[in-house]
């Protein structure tokens, strides 16, 4: 694009359900001071269909794809992560006002360390509230520092992106990131506070996600997500009452 050109993402629905695609007001939209060639025009259509399906990849057979290419992964990872910030924000809100006791916070998190530790992992459990806020932080007796930072990334994610992308842990959202381009892909990741490992394991009550549980420390982080998932099942019957 000419620096006469801008791109606007306007009117961006405010929440998507599973399977719900952006109604009719959802519109991306290239505006040239002076002309718009094929390849804009084409951009466009391209930006506007990623943004309404991420999954897919854009269509290497397509004529415009070997002369717009550059701009068009540039411009479609501007659109999804336009759409992933501001989902991000409204994410980072309580629907129901429900929220994680403090008291089973920490049950969760001790479950996770313990669980850990049984297996011969010295371990930090971070459970962070909805907003991402640290509630809890539980280190081992022998887990090294960067397990809170690990653990704490974990647990943010997935607070952040799982209802976004309706995953309820950090190798859901993984699963999520392979079927991106990978330009796409890595940016997603590199969020800041985001993590592309496992061991991040959603709080739920219903469908509402009200809290998070990550654990950083084991060799593996599949095996930080199987003493993540004891902590938060640990917990579960409280969430019902």
């Amino acid at each position: 694009m000419t620096s006469g050109e801008t791109i606007r993402l306007a009117k961006w629905p405010n929440r998507f359900a599973d399977g719900e695609k952006p109604d009719s007001h959802f519109c991306l939209s290239i505006f040239s001071a002076a002309q718009t060639n094929p390849c804009e025009i084409n951009e466009m259509k391209l930006v506007n269909k990623v943004a309404r399906n991420p999954g897919i990849q854009p269509d290497a057979g397509a004529p415009y794809a070997k002369v717009c290419l550059g701009k068009s992964a540039l411009a479609v990872m501007v659109a999804v992560i336009g759409l992933m910030s501001q989902e991000q924000a409204q994410a980072q809100v309580s629907i129901s006002g429900a929220r994680l006791p403090l008291n089973a916070a920490v049950i969760a998190a001790q479950t996770a360390v313990e669980t850990c530790k049984a297996s011969g992992y010295d371990v930090t459990a971070t459970v962070v509230d909805v907003s991402g806020t640290p509630q809890v932080v539980l280190r081992g007796d022998h887990a090294v520092i960067h397990t809170k930072d690990s653990s704490f990334r974990k647990a943010y994610t997935v607070v952040t992106m799982g209802p976004i992308f309706h995953v309820d842990t950090t190798s859901g959202y993984i699963g999520v990131l392979s079927k991106y381009p990978p330009l796409l892909a890595q940016s997603l990741a590199s969020t800041p506070n985001v993590t592309a490992l496992p061991g991040g394991v959603a709080f739920k009550v219903g469908d509402e996600t009200i809290a998070g549980l990550g654990v950083g420390g084991s060799p593996g982080g599949d095996k930080d997500e199987v003493c993540a998932q004891a902590g938060v099942a640990k917990v579960a019957e409280l969430l019902k009452k």
